[in-house]
């Protein structure tokens, strides 16, 4: 044998040495299933199947197990109303029993107070179903220091939420500063924040929202107050909330699902579309919020799928 078929016997070595690594590391357990690496077999799966043929029947068998994080407002109700299709919507995915929460970033109620909000607009989303930027805010707090103590200015979706991780609420000697929504700010209670921050209190807020709906028009939320304590401290907040995939991640974790099997539904590209994407999610925006198709353009992100509405998502165990 010559030097050109050693060498050519070697890189044939080498090649199927790869390709069994390869086998072993990314088709899991089939790498044990009888595959033939001969050369009439290599570049086909189980049974002679082409991969093509075998990486599409892989994902049909997955269709159906997709698991969604849907936004709120924008999404399933436009202020006082529902959004067209929404209750429809809802109650597909709980014919098929498919895992979903209704994400808000807003923090001012608890999930009973909105689970009774959508009810009386027609819409049914039990109480488990939702999830706020308080209930993530307390598991954060609670992930990085258990058994803590907050000073808290919000309403009671807030406090509920951090006294259901054993935190205690206190202006003595705090170790953190947790600043949500609240019907009306305090300057008192935004002076104490203040004050706590500059004695060395850790500054976390619910969300990066800095404006909402009221009575008679907008209204300051969180991230209009941040700002002022923020800029009268001279420390800087952790948001918790929408875009912080920390939010997508810990209502991944309340589902008990994986971000791979999940999709973000929602109607904002700059906290729902990009918390998705960042969070390693599909995407569906729909276009009954704040954004149109195109706006979605600027964005050096783009949504998985667009949607007019949620009327027209047509879920994954439905398209199998």
């Amino acid at each position: 044998m010559g030097r050109g078929d050693t060498e050519t016997r070697r890189r044939c070595d080498l090649w199927q040495e790869c390709y069994r690594t390869y086998i072993h590391a990314y088709r899991g357990t089939e790498a044990g299933c009888g595959f033939d690496l001969s050369p009439s077999q290599i570049g086909r799966g189980p049974g002679g199947r082409s991969y093509n043929q075998f990486s599409k029947e892989r994902k049909n068998h997955f269709m159906g197990e997709k698991n969604y994080l849907i936004d709120m407002d924008g999404v399933l109700v436009s202020g006082r109303q529902p959004i067209p299709g929404a209750a429809e919507f809802l109650q597909r995915l709980k014919d098929r029993d498919i895992k979903h929460l209704v994400l808000t970033n807003n923090p001012m109620y608890t999930p009973g107070d909105l689970s009774h909000r959508l009810r009386t607009m027609g819409l049914e989303v039990p109480a488990k179903h939702i999830f706020t930027s308080a209930m993530a805010t307390a598991l954060f707090l609670q992930s990085q220091k258990p058994l803590g103590k907050a000073f808290v200015i919000g309403e009671s979706g807030l406090t509920t939420a951090i006294h259901s991780v054993d935190y205690v609420i206190t202006d003595i000697n705090p170790d953190y500063v947790v600043l949500g929504e609240t019907m009306s700010y305090n300057l008192e209670m935004i002076t104490k924040a203040i004050r706590l921050v500059s004695e060395g209190a850790h500054f976390i807020a619910t969300n990066p929202d800095p404006a909402g709906p009221g009575e008679g028009g907008l209204v300051p939320a969180c991230g209009a107050m941040a700002a002022l304590v923020e800029t009268a401290s001279g420390y800087s907040p952790f948001f918790v909330g929408k875009p912080n995939p920390l939010m997508m991640r810990s209502a991944l974790n309340f589902l008990n699902v994986h971000s791979e099997d999940t999709i973000m539904i929602g109607d904002r590209m700059d906290t729902d579309i990009v918390g998705g994407v960042e969070a390693g999610m599909e995407t569906i925006l729909v276009l009954t919020g704040v954004t149109n198709r195109e706006n979605v353009k600027r964005f050096p992100y783009q949504p998985t799928r667009i949607a007019e509405s949620v009327a027209e998502i047509e879920l994954e165990e439905e398209a199998s």
